[in-house]
């Protein structure tokens, strides 16, 4: 088998479904499956078993660790490995390591490949990256801020290059706004990672749907030392009992509900919608600050690519660098289409989020290099 003719399977394993899909060669979907839930193991073998034939698999795996950063074939001892790291992402890492164990008992002869979201984020400087603690920490456990949704970032920098008409240009400026129920921000130049808003775990960054995002840390040492909280009960509450769910009581956090809720007057979902959005704005702007300015906004994920409000609301404060919306495009936008004002120096871009086409990419350059 040529690698770079390979088709490859990608195994998306998310906190509530594994997504499903087969890449060929050109990038075009050759079919494409969910499985809502993970308690369905007839599903999955269902979904496995209807998929056409390909070459190789390629799982989408959160959290590598400090010493996992570019993709890797897996076997038994990379699995345990990967299994250690799951208290680093308790909502993401068992998920995805249950989807590597089910394809691998499925397909046992193909080779499965480990594909990081962190790798995208490795050529962000070291004044990016490192934090600002003993040394001794560093050094003894490799901290640093790693980032993470670096497949979906990817794909939002170089396709918003395409539409740009500047693929070869090594400064354009693209700010990638990845909103789903996680989400997180990238300021690439020239389609290289230079910050992110999430770092050393998922839980940094935005407010998302069950997760607050930056906190204060020692909010965190006051609830474990006064508050009388255990380290079990404020995992819990960081990990699905916050973020939009706690601020509005809406089941899951799902950012639909709030909004409905909002619509009704619900003061709850009012808030928790404002919360999330200043937020927002706050790290845009930082992600503007550090590339010096912005040549183009792009919004994918769920929510960035279904949720005209969030992205008006997102853009409101940016006028003053340029950034200024369509609002009759921004309500109905164009698949990869772009709801900027005409004439605006900065183009807004809605992208459809295509993380399997860059995982089976770098399946392919692992197998070529294997």
């Amino acid at each position: 088998m040529n690698a770079n003719d390979a088709r490859v399977l990608v195994v998306n394993a998310g906190a509530s479904a594994l997504r499903l899909s087969v890449v060929g060669r050109g990038d075009d979907t050759l079919a494409a499956h969910a499985v809502e839930g993970w308690g369905d193991e007839r599903a999955i073998e269902r979904a496995f078993s209807a998929l056409p034939d390909f070459d190789a698999v390629g799982h989408r795996v959160v959290h590598g660790g400090p010493h996992h950063r570019a993709p890797v074939l897996v076997d038994a001892s990379v699995e345990a490995e990967l299994l250690d790291l799951a208290p680093l992402a308790p909502v993401h890492q068992p998920n995805a390591i249950a989807g590597i164990q089910a394809a691998r008992r499925h397909f046992p002869s193909l080779p499965q490949v480990a594909c990081f979201d962190s790798e995208f984020h490795a050529t962000m400087p070291a004044a990016a990256t490192t934090y600002a603690v003993p040394r001794e920490w560093t050094q003894r456990w490799d901290l640093r801020r790693l980032g993470f949704h670096g497949f979906a970032h990817a794909y939002a920098a170089r396709r918003a290059r395409e539409l740009l008409g500047r693929t070869d240009d090594p400064d354009v400026r693209v700010v990638s706004c990845r909103l789903g129920s996680s989400g997180s921000l990238c300021a690439t130049r020239g389609g290289r990672s230079v910050d992110t808003t999430m770092g050393w775990t998922p839980l940094d960054g935005l407010v998302m749907a069950t997760s607050p995002g930056s906190i204060d840390p020692g909010l965190v040492l006051w609830l474990l030392e006064q508050g009388g909280l255990s380290l079990a009960e404020v995992t819990t509450a960081l990990e699905i009992d916050s973020g939009l769910a706690g601020l509005s009581g809406c089941f899951g956090g799902d950012l639909r509900a709030v909004l409905d809720a909002r619509t009704r007057g619900d003061a709850d979902a009012e808030r928790a919608f404002a919360v999330y959005v200043h937020r927002l704005r706050r790290e845009l702007g930082s992600m503007i600050a550090v590339l010096g300015g912005v040549d183009a906004l792009v919004f994918c994920g769920g929510v960035g690519e279904h949720v005209p409000e969030v992205r008006a609301a997102a853009c409101e404060p940016f006028a003053f660098a340029g950034v200024t919306l369509d609002e009759t495009r921004n309500l109905d936008p164009e698949p990869d289409g772009d709801v900027a004002r005409a004439g605006a120096p900065v183009r807004v871009l809605v992208i459809t989020a295509r993380d399997d086409i860059e995982i089976a990419r770098a399946v392919r350059t692992t197998l070529e290099t294997a």
